[in-house]
């Protein structure tokens, strides 16, 4: 059995992540019986932003010098398309992801990473969640393999906020300066929420026995 290893840089609060994530599913879905090991690494968009977060169209009209509105249009679209009904107007603020992230990570050796992020990224951008509040992260995590003590445990260790926000701050420096990105067998990498059909290309060129 041909086996794939896949990490996927992305940041919850990056709606191009939430769409990416779909197309790569896609994309999986279409190659044949496969080993997959999939590992989701932190990125932080907003890595200083404060408990109660930001006003979302003010920052991106300051980082864009736009009306947001226009920016909103074609991704929700482009969700439309992958299956996400992305619904920005449900989207007031910007939250910190650090302990989304840090759940995630623990999900890893549940082998529920996937479907945790995808239902954090699905309670920010359909039903505008606040993905920062303990009580969000509680909700999702226990129906993908936490306990409620366990999960409390890791949301109330700052040293877990921190390995977080270690792993992410050397992504940074290791040249990614966006996300989406996802680097499939050490070898190719595909950056952006690219089609279903570059995902398949870039996955069978370091499968020979799928070329």
């Amino acid at each position: 059995m041909n086996r794939l290893e896949i990490d996927g840089y992305s940041d919850f609060v990056c709606p191009w992540c939430f769409i990416g994530s779909r197309r790569l599913e896609a994309a999986l879905q279409s190659i044949g019986e496969t080993q997959i090991l999939m590992r989701h690494r932190p990125y932080l968009l907003y890595p200083n932003v404060p408990s109660d977060g930001i006003e979302l169209r003010a920052s991106l009209s300051e980082r864009y010098g736009q009306d947001p509105e226009r920016l909103f249009e074609p991704v929700e679209a482009a969700g439309r398309q992958s299956g996400i009904p992305l619904d920005f107007s449900k989207v007031k603020r910007v939250y910190s992801t650090v302990d989304a992230h840090t759940l995630v990570r623990h999900a890893h050796a549940k082998g529920t990473q996937s479907g945790l992020a995808e239902e954090i990224f699905a309670a920010y951008f359909v039903e505008g969640q606040n993905i920062a509040d303990r009580n969000v992260l509680v909700h999702i995590a226990v129906r993908h393999g936490f306990t409620l003590a366990e999960t409390h445990a890791i949301l109330d260790d700052p040293a877990e906020r921190l390995r977080t926000r270690d792993e992410a701050d050397r992504v940074a420096k290791s040249g990614i300066r966006g996300v989406p990105l996802y680097v499939i067998n050490g070898r190719e990498t595909v950056s952006g929420a690219q089609s279903p059909s570059v995902f398949t290309r870039a996955i069978k060129g370091t499968l020979p026995s799928l070329a």
